[in-house]
């Protein structure tokens, strides 16, 4: 059992961001940590107050950890094709297994627009071999104190008002008056210690489900998702648990999906780009649907769609980015409580980036409409108003600045990629018409997408360079830099993957947003400038439509052996964070960002196409 487990590197207090695997139930989720900690959740929902919060500050965060006395190491797995995780941790006397989920109501349909939740996370410590004195410890952030009810033992959370939270525990804990309980139990092989956390009004009396019942249907119904996915290509195994990332950061209610898990883990160790990413973008999560539909899972598609338009219709207008109740997220704030992650403040809560302008939102999506459409998606009278709606927007925003992609800090300007996305949103929306046989403005409407496109194809291209830029220039002079979002263009029909322009930008990215073996950054802050101080990672997104690029272009063993080498930076659990350092290969940013499993799942299944069609023409 000692040789399962790795050994536990912590600096400034603080396991390294790729030491978590995650769980969760379509509300909200947790990190679980190499060391059998619970350094992050958030209560009730994804984007709430932090109920444990060590993961930005290992002193006053708070955490709940159960762990051996004498840690030596620790390994996680997932059960199959669930979000049930395994930690197990070998200390001085023996070793115990601790199972981690969040549990969900027995039947669950997770293909439903529907909660799931039953608002309680289990925690089952069992000891596998000799014997173990294990430590228990629940030390929520900002705790006011705990009492005494029905066999378990209330939370008072200031930060959480009106949240009737229970702790559940199968032996006696103390209370240290400050915030803390705890105990230290010694088990043989064999026992077991078992608690849960309880947030559900619903379930404040316990009517006996045990654990192991809680278990078997949660699993169930993971599974039964899981089931769904269509997928027999490269990396199979890690297409699959990217899949279920995306859903474990998908909100069961709504549709919306979150861009990652977590607030202010750092783009930059000791840097200041710290970003909350607990909201969902509009553009993320069309590509979240885009790449689950790939791969058989529809439902998420047809959710996101219409909440998404939803929210547009009642606002009048598209939004960027939306809260988890489809609302705006509140005003980005620093917190000088909490000293950041290895001491990299800040920590922010909200994001300032929900009032920009990006003008790649019509396209996106006006391009998930038209992938449901093509499902056999029906447009009726209210849904293809609001289509004509955004449609027109793109064609009268095309030519103003916007923040883009990558929503830069400084002045907006002309970026290539919202432009193309306006193209894109004209195109599909004669697309849909042709397909629905709605009636629009379609001669204006194919005017509009020639001009887009000309002036892309014509401003963006820098002659001397032999590369498409980062923005449009009138006249050339504009100091215009590279971004990885270019590489994104043929993946969206703006320009085929074999124009001689787009093949010569691929080379030029290769080249100046290099950061060593295979990897890119999004774009050079000193040449691009966006309005912030300081340096990031390597963007992994963008190595992903690397690999989408040298497919289409036929150049399928570099594709294959970047693809693979992308795939192996996953944590042991199968986890991808935003960003990746590359003088060690750790992990920088929010965990787990939807944008690097979108691209393991939508880069494996253009390759497994690709690689089909290859032994189709040589046979």
């Amino acid at each position: 059992m000692l040789s399962q487990t790795r050994p536990l590197m912590p600096r400034k207090g603080q396991l390294p961001i790729e030491d978590h695997a995650l769980i969760g139930d379509g509300s909200t989720c947790a990190l679980i940590r190499r060391d059998g900690a619970v350094p992050w959740t958030c209560l009730p929902q994804f984007d709430s107050e932090p109920f444990f919060a060590s993961l930005l500050d290992a002193e006053r965060g708070g955490e709940w950890s159960i762990s051996p006395e004498g840690l030596r190491g620790g390994e996680q797995r997932y059960a199959d094709d669930t979000a049930i995780v395994t930690t197990t941790l070998a200390g001085d006397g023996g070793v115990v297994e601790i199972t981690d989920f969040m549990a969900l109501r027995s039947g669950a349909d997770l293909t439903e627009v529907a909660p799931a939740s039953r608002g309680q996370f289990v925690r089952v410590a069992r000891v596998v071999a000799g014997t173990v004195r294990l430590r228990v410890r629940f030390t929520p952030r900002n705790a006011g104190g705990f009492g005494r009810m029905g066999g378990a033992y209330t939370v008072d959370a200031p930060d959480h008002p009106g949240l009737p939270l229970r702790l559940r525990s199968s032996h006696p804990l103390d209370d240290d008056g400050s915030g803390t309980l705890s105990t230290t139990l010694t088990l043989r092989s064999g026992e077991v210690y078992e608690s849960a956390l309880v947030w559900s009004p619903d379930r404040l009396v316990n009517v006996g489900t045990t654990a192991h019942s809680l278990l078997e249907r949660t699993a169930e119904a993971w599974r039964r998702w899981a089931s769904r996915i269509s997928y027999e290509g490269p990396q199979r195994q890690l297409v699959r648990r990217s899949a279920l990332t995306l859903k474990l950061l998908d909100h069961f209610s709504t549709g919306g999906i979150m861009a990652a898990a977590t607030s202010s883990l750092p783009e930059w160790v000791g840097g200041k780009r710290n970003w909350d990413y607990r909201y969902t973008w509009v553009r993320d999560a069309a590509f979240s649907t885009y790449a689950l539909r790939r791969i058989g899972c529809h439902s998420e598609a047809d959710a996101f769609l219409a909440w998404t338009l939803g929210c547009a219709e009642r606002d009048g207008k598209p939004s960027i980015m939306y809260a988890l109740d489809g609302g705006q997220p509140p005003a980005e704030r620093t917190d000088p409580t909490l000293s950041g992650w290895r001491d990299s403040p800040p920590v922010r809560w909200g994001n300032g980036a929900a009032g920009q302008t990006q003008h790649d939102v019509y396209g996106e999506l006006l391009d998930v409409a038209y992938q449901w459409v093509r499902a056999g998606g029906r447009v009726d009278d209210h849904l293809w108003s609001t289509l004509v709606g955004l449609t027109d927007s793109a064609v009268s925003q095309w030519r103003s600045p916007d923040h883009g992609i990558w929503e830069v800090r400084a002045q907006g300007r002309p970026f290539t990629y919202s432009v193309g996305m306006c193209q894109v949103a004209v195109d599909r929306a004669l697309r849909i018409a042709e397909l629905t046989g709605r009636s629009c403005p379609a001669d204006r409407w194919r005017r509009a997408s020639n001009e887009i496109r000309d002036a892309l194809l014509a401003k963006a291209w820098d002659a001397d360079r032999g590369t498409f830029t980062e923005q449009l220039s009138e006249d050339g002079s504009d100091n215009r830099g590279l971004d990885g979002a270019l590489l994104a263009l043929p993946l969206r029909r703006i320009v085929e993957f074999t124009d001689p322009r787009m093949v010569a930008t691929v080379e030029a990215a290769r080249r100046e947003l290099h950061a060593g073996d295979g990897l890119l950054y999004r774009y050079r802050p000193d040449v691009s400038s966006d309005g912030l101080d300081g340096e990031e990672g390597a963007f992994l997104l963008c190595s992903f439509w690397l690999v989408d690029n040298l497919t289409e272009q036929g150049r399928l063993d570099e594709a294959v052996a970047l693809y693979d080498s992308l795939c192996g930076r996953a944590n042991h659990v199968g986890l991808l964070s935003e960003q990746i350092d590359p003088r060690d290969r750790s992990f920088l940013g929010n965990l787990p960002q939807a944008f690097s499993h979108i691209g393991v799942i939508a880069s494996g299944h253009r390759l497994s196409r690709a690689i089909g069609r290859e032994d189709m023409r040589c046979a």
